[in-house]
C-alpha cells in the first residue's frame, strides 16, 4: 500500500514540483495540495493521510501552527508532519520540531532524501537533514531556556548513549544499525528505551535533548 502524503506550500511552482517528485516515487501517492496552512489543515483532518510535508512559511497559519494542530502535544491523533524549507538556520524550524514535526528537510534536498523522509514518517520514525541536524539543533539548544531538559528518569546504559549520539548526528536507524553492528530491531529497542527514560514522543525531541543537555557536543558533529 502506497504512503498517501498531502503538500503545502504558498508557491505553485513549488508545491507541483514536490508533488512530482513524491509522485514518481515508488510507494508514495500525492493525495492532495494546500496553498496556505489553513487549508492544509482542513485537507488533511478531511483526508487523513500517513505524512504532511509542509512550507514553514504560508499565509493563513505558517508551518508551525499548522503542525501544532495536527501533530501538537495536545492532538489526540496526531498526524506525522515533515517540514521543507528553505532555511537551514531557521528558528521556525526549531519551533516547528518542538510543535511535534517528525522532521525536516531542505528544499534542495533531493529526491532520494524526500522520499526517504516520507516513508520514515509514515513508519513512525524521523529525519532531519542530515547536513543541518547537529548545528540547527545545537544552535537553539545553547539559546534556550536554562534547565528546559531534564534528566533521565533511569541512567542511559552505554549502547543508548551511543544511539543518542548517533540520532543526534542525523544518522537513521538502519545507519545506526549498521555504524554500531547490531540489529535494526536492536536499534529501535534502544530508540524506545530513550523515549521512555526521556519522556520525548520521537527521535527528533531525542536528539534535542541530546544538545539541551550538553551529551552530545560539535565535536561529534555530522558534516
Amino acid at each position: 500500500m502506497s504512503v498517501r502524503v498531502i503538500v503545502a506550500d504558498d508557491q505553485e511552482i513549488v508545491r507541483t514540483g514536490l508533488s512530482m517528485i513524491l509522485d514518481a516515487q515508488p510507494g508514495i501517492e500525492v493525495v492532495g495540495q494546500a496553498p496556505d496552512g489553513l487549508q492544509a489543515v482542513e485537507l488533511a483532518r478531511r483526508l487523513r493521510p500517513d505524512v504532511c510535508l509542509f512550507d514553514i512559511r504560508m499565509p493563513g497559519i505558517d508551518g508551525i501552527e499548522a503542525t501544532r494542530l495536527l501533530a501538537g502535544p495536545g492532538v489526540a491523533d496526531p498526524l506525522a508532519v515533515v517540514v521543507i524549507t528553505t532555511f537551514d538556520l531557521d528558528e521556525y524550524v526549531y519551533a516547528a520540531l518542538r510543535a511535534g514535526a517528525r522532521g525536516f528537510l531542505l528544499k534542495d534536498a533531493g529526491a532520494a532524501l524526500l522520499a526517504q523522509a516520507v516513508h520514515a514518517a509514515a513508519s513512525g520514525d524521523a529525519l532531519i537533514a542530515p547536513s543541518v541536524t547537529a548545528r540547527l539543533i545545537e544552535a537553539f539548544a545553547d539559546t534556550g531556556p536554562a534547565g528546559r531538559a531534564g534528566q533521565p528518569i533511569d541512567p542511559l546504559t552505554e549502547r543508548e548513549e551511543q544511539v543518542l549520539a548517533a540520532v543526534a548526528g542525523g544518522r537513521t536507524n538502519s545507519e545506526v544499525a549498521k555504524d554500531l553492528h547490531i540489529a535494526l530491531s536492536t536499534v529501535k529497542s534502544h530508540i524506545a528505551s530513550l523515549m521512555a527514560k526521556i519522556g520525548a514522543r520521537n527521535r527528533v525531541e531525542i536528539a534535542i535533548w541530546a544538545y539541551e543537555t550538553k551529551r552530545v557536543r560539535s565535536g561529534l558533529r555530522r558534516q
